[in-house]
Order: C-alpha cells, then structure tokens, then sequence
C-alpha cells in the first residue's frame, strides 16, 4: 500500500464525510447503477476505527506468519515442464539496487479514501486505462479496502471475477464490509502471503497493483506467481509514484523509475506492451508474460514524459 509525506491534517477530517465522498472515483461512480445513493452508517468503516498515518507499517508479527504460511504455499505451486522454477527467496532488504519500502497498517485504510485522491491522482482516469469487460477475470492485488476493487467489480459483472488479494486480514474484513453493503457478488477475498498471492493458474485476465509492488518482501517468488497466474494475453497493470519527479509529494523509498520497474520486470519473464503517459504522480505500464504473442513496446524515457506534462 501508499504512504506520502503531505501533511497530516486530513487526519482531523471526519472519516465518515471522507468514507462518502471518495467511496468511489466521482460521484455516481457506482450507484448510478442502483439509484440511490448508500447513507454515512453504510460507508464508513467501524467507528472505533481511528484513522491514522499512512506511514504505519503492518505489524512484524503478521508479517512473520504470514512468511510462515508462505512456506506452505509455496511447496502448493509446483513446478511443471516448461516453466520457471519457483524462486527459492528470503526476505529482502533491497533488490538489483533498490531499497524495499514497508507495507503500511490497516490503520491507515482511511488514508486510502480521502476525498481528494482523485483529484490529486486522476485515479478514475487510470481506472478507464484498464480497459475493463463483462466476463473477465481480474485481480487487485494488495486491495485493501477496496478502493479499486469495487468498481472493477462492477466493471467486470456478474460473469466476471475479482480477485481481492490482501496479507491482512483487517483489510479484507473491511473490504466484505463494503461489498456487502453494495450488494456486489463477484469478489473473492483471498489472503494473501508475503511470497504468494495465491492466484489460480493462468486464469487471470489482469492483474493491478496500485503503489503495492515496491513494498514487497518477496519481489521475485510474488513476480513469479503473478506470471504463473496471467493466461496467454494477460497484462499486469503496475501503477507506481514517479521516481524521476521530485515534485511528486510521496516519500523517495515509495517511488520508482521506469528504468527500475523495467530492470525488475524484465528480469523476471515479462515484456511492457502497453504504457499510460499522462497521469501528474504516477507511471502506468501493462506487462505481459515474455512468451505472450502480444507485441512488445519501448517505454518512452521519464524525461521525455515529463516534458510533455508540462
């Protein structure tokens, strides 16, 4: 998940006015579907919930178990002919020069649905990048409280599927909270670990991971799972902070370059074949396995990006 250096003060902001007006990306987002809108006692999460910084780190202690039940999951994806092995990973410290960040606490899920996340992130405009169809099978990896996943759920239909993937079980909690209050069927919760997402065998249509890769203990054994999960033209939607901004106002360790994310992924079976150049913090780019027939692009340099943003 996030974390950003701005100023705190909408701590002091009532949660549930917060929970209302940045439940989805602009005001209709999903309930223009059911006609009316979801009262205050709907939306916010429990009251007893107090929201704080996004700076605080999950708990060292689910994050232990959480490596332990990975050691399970691991042995549960064997590998088969033609495949790469499974990475024999510890937890890491950095990765080919990069420093790991921490994932934040469940206790700052309602940093996650501030109100002017859109407006700062454009995040709806991303949301429509993502090129979302009745039917397919998706995956918000790292979800949270579901600030994407519900939409993608509506997006996606009865027919379709989403895959709500978090390693805490506090998050998922208020993601089924939210759901339900919707009436919204076709998400599945799925508690993740630190080395596995635990995702079913090339099924998945599109995996999104929103400011979550960087956090990741285990960068090669997740990479490896989400590539064993994607079917032949699946894509992984990777939105991350921009390194190469220094404007951008989120903490250095919460960003990446695209020379970073392209070193990391390449490094581990995937191709770019598709880029989003036009959002003001972050860097979009849709990877697909190395052996997908979809056609392989160049990403355009960040300087050249930024050029353009201005």
């Amino acid at each position: 998940m996030m974390r950003s250096n701005r100023s705190l003060s909408w701590l002091r902001r009532t949660r549930i006015n917060a929970a209302l007006l940045c439940l989805f990306f602009s005001p209709g987002w999903l309930f223009a579907q059911t006609g009316e809108a979801p009262s205050a006692t709907q939306l916010s999460d429990s009251p007893s919930q107090q929201a704080v910084s996004p700076d605080t780190e999950a708990p060292k202690a689910d994050a232990d178990a959480a490596a332990e039940e990975g050691d399970a999951a691991a042995e549960a994806n064997t590998t088969e002919a033609g495949e790469r092995p499974r990475p024999q990973e510890e937890a890491r410290r950095s990765y080919l020069g990069r420093v790991l960040a921490k994932p934040m606490s469940h206790l700052g899920a309602p940093w996650l649905i501030r109100p002017e996340r859109d407006e700062e992130e454009r995040a709806s405009e991303s949301f429509q990048q993502l090129k979302l169809t009745e039917g397919m099978v998706v995956c918000d990896l790292g979800c949270g409280n579901g600030y994407w996943t519900l939409p993608m759920a509506r997006d996606v239909g009865a027919e379709g599927r989403v895959l709500a993937v978090d390693i805490q079980r506090e998050m998922l909690q208020k993601l089924r909270e939210r759901s339900a209050r919707i009436k919204l069927n076709n998400i599945e919760p799925i508690l993740g670990v630190v080395n596995d997402p635990r995702l079913p065998k090339a099924e998945v249509d599109l995996v999104l991971m929103v400011d979550v890769y960087h956090e990741f203990s285990h960068p090669e054994s997740m990479l490896w799972s989400i590539r064993r999960s994607l079917n032949p033209e699946g894509v992984v939607a990777l939105l991350e902070y921009r390194e190469e901004d220094p404007s951008v106002p989120i903490k250095p360790l919460h960003k990446m370059s695209k020379s970073q994310i392209m070193k990391e992924y390449q490094a581990n079976g995937f191709k770019l074949v598709r880029e989003y150049n036009k959002l003001p913090w972050q860097h979009l780019m849709f990877f697909a396995r190395d052996d997908s027939p979809l056609p392989e692009i160049e990403p355009v340099p960040a300087q050249q990006v930024l050029k353009d943003l201005e």
